[in-house]
């Protein structure tokens, strides 16, 4: 049976992948039954708290505990209250995608190890969306986002991590949808963490393209999170239906349940995943008679 395709972005899963900083987005090759898709951020530089208007989201370049090139962003004003420092992706199109997975990989300072900042620190963010038709550019009105979540770091990192060079990368994967408009934006609120983004990876899942006894079935995007889809196939060049070809689409992006099938026509023979054209076959015969061998 096919196997699920995890494409970022947006089954198997469409995936749209933040990769740090990229300041772009074009559709990748497809693998695996995967397209991915580069997204950049847009730092706002929107706050309430008046007081700091110079602490923002900032761009950092470093490496990790094994000396790899990385690019973050991050956030570390954990003295003050009443923080809130947005950062917004670009627009995203949402291709065929009905639901979405947002995958975040990040680090989280621990309060505890940051001293006087009691009361001021926090140890999570929050994750919002919103869904468009159009790029609003660089407009930003923090009321028409929806909240996704708060995100909370299950390790956080101490002073002892960072000179021991520990990089305590912690993963948390959210789902949302269904989404309609052309496309969505992303949104990450900090409200006095000292945080870092390390990577953001989004993502749909579908069935990828199959041919399953002389059917093709075509991509196929699950519709919601409870049902199967059914999927009638078409019989590839050559060959003609014996039971009308199905199959089941899940929510996780596998085929199922194959039922039916296509056979050869007529002078044809299955190759493969094709119905080909029998190879003409020669035998040279000699009958000889008794005149023959006098």
């Amino acid at each position: 049976m096919g196997g699920p395709l995890d494409i970022p972005i947006l089954s198997q899963d469409w995936v749209f992948r933040m990769l740090s900083l990229q300041n772009n987005y074009t559709i990748k090759n497809k693998r695996n039954g995967v397209a991915k898709l580069n997204v950049f951020f847009k730092e706002l530089n929107y706050k309430t708290n008046s007081e700091s208007p110079s602490v923002t989201w900032e761009e950092i370049s470093g490496v990790d505990e094994h000396y790899t090139p990385i690019r973050t962003y991050q956030v570390c004003n954990v003295m003050e209250h009443s923080q809130n420092n947005w950062l917004r992706t670009n627009w995203v199109p949402r291709n065929s995608a009905q639901k979405i997975y947002v995958e975040l990989k990040f680090t989280l300072r621990d309060c505890n190890s940051i001293p006087f900042v009691l009361g001021t620190c926090k140890e999570t963010f929050n994750l919002y969306y919103m869904e468009s038709d159009d790029d609003h550019g660089v407009k930003f009105r923090e009321h028409q986002f929806t909240k996704i979540d708060t995100i909370a770091a299950d390790e956080s990192f101490t002073q002892m991590d960072l000179g021991d060079r520990i990089l305590k990368l912690n993963t948390e994967v959210r789902e949302v949808g269904p989404v309609n408009k052309k496309g969505f934006y992303l949104a990450f609120q900090d409200v006095g963490a000292c945080v870092a983004l390390v990577s953001v990876r989004v993502y749909f899942k579908k069935c990828p393209f199959i041919v399953k006894n002389l059917a093709m079935f075509p991509d196929t995007v699950p519709m919601d999170s409870q049902s199967l889809v059914e999927v009638r196939g078409s019989c590839v060049n050559n060959s003609k239906e014996d039971d009308p070809p199905r199959m089941y689409c899940s929510t996780e992006g596998e085929w199922l349940v194959p039922i039916g099938k296509c056979s050869c026509n007529a002078g044809y023979e299955e190759r493969g995943f094709m119905c080909q054209g029998k190879s003409s076959r020669f035998s040279l015969k000699w009958y000889f008679s008794p005149a023959s061998l006098s």
